[in-house]
């Protein structure tokens, strides 16, 4: 059996995300916080023999990704596969406005019903295929080797209940961290759970030997 190993990571800290405002599609930048995580996540994967960097096409996930391939030599790979969940009208608006404007669809959202889609977006089940499918074609790839995959909150809450095997409704009590390093391993038989939401490196005085 060829195994895959996969440090999946959710991309820095974006304004966007500081402001509870929901993001999807829409692409944007790292905020300064999101930069200076993406450079401690470098710093902690810097002895990785990680052989390949896949990222998101959105720029937060390349720009996370990037930072790590310089230390290892390497370009970044984006695919469109790993984007967030695209949330339609609702791109832009904070989670307080959605239920404000739109109560009934922000009880379906908060719901998780899986065939839900806000208008012009996707539902869980078509976000669960399109990712699920992505990481198929990446992790078969590179069997015996360890990848870096950076996408988004809603791409690692589907990758930690594929590895779980947990049902898209069930609630949630796992973390979903800015860049957090979370490892799964992939076979052609799926996914299973390694660790989940290492955030050493963002603690204070992490790394701080290893920086002068």
């Amino acid at each position: 059996m060829h195994i895959t190993r996969i440090l999946a990571v959710r991309h820095g800290e974006t304004p966007w995300n500081k402001d509870t405002r929901i993001q999807g599609h829409t692409d944007i930048p790292l905020s300064e916080t999101g930069r200076w995580q993406a450079e401690r996540l470098a710093q902690a994967l810097r002895d990785e023999p990680i052989a390949a960097f896949y990222a998101s096409d959105l720029g937060r996930a390349v720009e996370t990704a990037q930072v790590s391939a310089r230390h290892h030599g390497k370009p970044v790979t984006s695919h469109r596969g790993l984007r967030e969940r695209a949330f339609g009208r609702f791109e832009g608006l904070t989670w307080a406005e959605i239920e404000t404007h739109h109560p009934q669809d922000a009880l379906a959202w908060r719901k998780r019903v899986p065939d839900f889609a806000p208008p012009g977006g996707e539902s869980l089940l078509q976000l669960r295929e399109r990712v699920v499918a992505a990481v198929d074609e990446i992790a078969a790839r590179h069997p015996g080797e360890l990848l870096m995959l950076v996408a988004h909150g809603g791409v690692l809450d589907i990758l930690y209940r594929a590895a779980t095997r947990l049902e898209l409704q069930a609630p949630r009590t796992w973390d979903l961290t800015n860049t957090a390093v979370n490892r799964l391993l992939w076979s052609p038989e799926g996914l299973s759970l390694v660790g989940w939401a290492d955030t050493g490196h963002l603690q204070d005085g992490a790394l701080d030997e290893s920086s002068t």
